[in-house]
């Protein structure tokens, strides 16, 4: 069990940095703006459904806690991680909902106290074996106001696809979690 979950975090690490040099672009490509602050695994995600979700739409808790970090930020060098935590109930979820788009707001609380909130849309897709969850967007209140957003979660697709599939559940997700916020 133990080796199993460390080769899953290599994996899930490998397309991390895939994910990352895909969203970043080769070294010393121009940039639009000015990077505010990055924030690069280990920080994650940690998503549970209560029940665990399936094809069938029913009434479900869902939990979800992130942690950024570490970050680093020129304009704010206090900066250091991030945390935002979230819990919801939607009357009718299901497991195919986990790759629709969607919108979203939400408010990251730095390690500094002060806050960042943020205003995007959300993309899934299932590449290999991971499903990856994009937010792009910009900050509409708070610490860097007016600054684009990317934030990209990547976690396993197994239970997903196993799920939409109709031969499984998703209790949860976990996924490693990048973030740039770039003045504009």
């Amino acid at each position: 069990m133990i080796k199993s979950l460390r080769i899953a975090a290599a994996v899930l690490m490998t397309v991390v940095s895939t994910s990352a040099l895909l969203v970043l672009g080769p070294p010393g490509t121009a940039s639009a703006g000015v990077l505010d602050v990055t924030c690069t695994p280990p920080g994650s995600e940690t998503t549970t459904y209560t029940p665990p979700l399936t094809t069938a739409p029913q009434a479900v808790t869902i939990s979800s806690s992130t942690q950024y970090g570490p970050c680093a930020s020129l304009s704010n060098p206090a900066i250091t991680s991030g945390t935002r935590s979230r819990t919801t109930s939607d009357p009718e979820q299901t497991c195919l909902d986990l790759l629709d788009t969607g919108s979203s707001t939400y408010t990251i609380t730095w390690n500094t106290g002060q806050t960042t909130t943020i205003s995007a849309n959300r993309t899934a897709t299932v590449v290999g074996a991971a499903l990856v969850i994009t937010f792009t967007g910009t900050v509409t209140s708070g610490l860097f106001t007016g600054s684009t957003v990317v934030q990209t979660n990547t976690g396993p697709s197994a239970d997903v696809l196993l799920c939409t599939a109709g031969l499984g559940t998703v209790p949860g997700i976990y996924a490693v979690v990048t973030l740039e916020i770039t003045s504009v």
